[in-house]
């Protein structure tokens, strides 16, 4: 793990970056220095107002890299200009961490479209006495929905999202009912019940940041305002959630209600649903704040929808599939959040995805802004690239990433990569924000 350089040095190592006589590309070899004779000025050809300024720019980039260390790469492509203004060892496949992200919510974005929902359903088996009573069980049928839980958690969580309160009104607005005469059932059948991930042996752990399950209240949080232990099961805990609600609502239920969890029986009728917010919203509350609860659960959904099973690995069997049909990518994926050590994705990988998304808003809209939003709120305040970059952060134990698009002072927009391995995140920030920064201040 590299050690941040002293402040002395890492001032020498830019002012090289500056004077054109010292610097070198990162292979060795030297960059001309300007001519300092008049003869040897009358033999030389003026550059370019641009080409001096992408050689300017590659100097700069080319010192942050060295301070990076030789286990990283980044790539740089103007989309407006289609010109390559930096590449490093861009071509070798790095630990994307938080980056796979990218890969998840692009699939999502693509497969499902921006304005589609995941439904939380309520369905029963018997019928509607006149009375309003419901004779016969009703199914709460999870639809892989990440926000569904309390209006309390969702509005401090999220500002908004799918809650059991909404979802009780509905059904209460579409049959009349006013008591139940029958068991209240939690059906997690959308989803496999795997709990955690590869990168946690599939385990529950809090590095998901959250319960994985196609029936998820509150992400499957204990006690969701004073805690984060996880509830021992997913579906049983909100059927009981269903119960408690119901009844808060004036829907009377037997003094001793039979709750617990199976899958829906065939020819369930549906009663009501609640709606996630759109995909387009899903998935900014997945990058902007790089959340690993929301990415594992939308690859799920991937499966289940496309991959023939809810699981991970159908899910990125689906990922996959998408990204190479659509772009001609191959990585390496294992997981939706990107905490696992065997992915592997490359800086050119990651800018190819960037371009052939570049004009999608909803996936634009997804990245935290520099000094203003999500991962990157408190990264390059009060610089050019405040405002003008957005990002994708990705953060393991000696990794750290950035990825995304910088509006530069001429107008273009750049899109970016910088895949740094071997390195502690907390000195691999810095570079990275002077990189994001020497994109936003160039005019090429």
């Amino acid at each position: 793990m590299r050690k941040p350089l002293a402040a002395a040095a890492l001032a020498a190592a830019l002012l090289a970056a500056t004077t054109p006589a010292a610097a070198t590309t990162r292979a060795g070899a030297a960059i001309p220095a300007a001519a300092t004779t008049p003869a040897a000025a009358a033999r030389t050809p003026r550059p370019t107002r641009a080409g001096a300024a992408q050689t300017l720019l590659q100097r700069r980039l080319d010192v942050q890299m060295g301070l990076a260390g030789r286990a990283s790469g980044a790539y740089v492509l103007d989309l407006t200009t289609r010109q390559v203004l930096f590449a490093d060892a861009a071509s070798v496949p790095r630990l994307p961490a938080s980056i796979e992200k990218l890969y998840t919510t692009s699939t999502a974005l693509l497969r499902f479209g921006p304005n589609a929902r995941l439904a939380t359903t309520v369905l029963g088996v018997g019928g509607l006495g006149a009375d309003g009573t419901w004779n016969g069980n009703l199914y709460l049928r999870g639809g892989g929905d990440p926000t569904f839980g309390s209006a309390a958690y969702d509005r401090r969580a999220y500002g908004g999202g799918a809650t059991m309160q909404a979802l009780v009104a509905t059904l209460r607005h579409a049959t009349g009912i006013t008591a139940v005469n029958g068991a209240i059932v939690g059906d997690e059948s959308f989803l496999d019940s795997v709990r955690g991930t590869p990168a946690t042996h599939d385990l529950a752990d809090t590095e998901v940041e959250g319960q994985l399950s196609g029936l998820v209240y509150d992400r499957g949080l204990a006690d969701p305002m004073n805690g984060s232990a996880y509830q021992a099961r997913p579906a049983l805990f909100a059927a009981r959630a269903f119960a408690a609600a119901l009844k808060a609502a004036g829907v009377a239920l037997p003094s001793r209600p039979r709750i617990y969890a199976a899958a829906t029986p065939p020819g369930a009728l549906a009663l009501g649903s609640v709606r996630s917010p759109r995909i387009a919203t899903l998935i900014r509350w997945t990058n902007a704040p790089s959340d690993n609860f929301f990415a594992e659960t939308l690859l799920k959904d991937l499966g289940a929808r496309y991959g023939g099973a809810g699981s991970t690995a159908a899910g990125v069997a689906v990922v996959k599939a998408q990204v190479a049909a659509g772009f001609g990518l191959h990585p390496a994926l294992n997981d939706g959040s990107g905490l696992s050590y065997a992915d592997h994705t490359s800086p050119l990988q990651v800018v190819t995805l960037l371009d052939k998304l570049s004009q999608d808003p909803a996936f634009v809209d997804s990245l935290a802004v520099a000094g203003q939003s999500g991962t990157l709120q408190d990264e390059m305040k009060g610089t050019v690239a405040q405002g003008r970059c957005r990002g994708k952060t990705g953060t393991l134990r000696a990794v750290s990433n950035l990825a995304g698009y910088c509006r530069s002072a001429n107008g273009d927009t750049l899109a970016y990569a910088f895949l740094m391995n071997g390195i502690d995140p907390y000195y691999a920030h810095p570079i990275q924000d002077t990189m994001a920064e020497e994109l936003a201040a160039y005019d090429g």
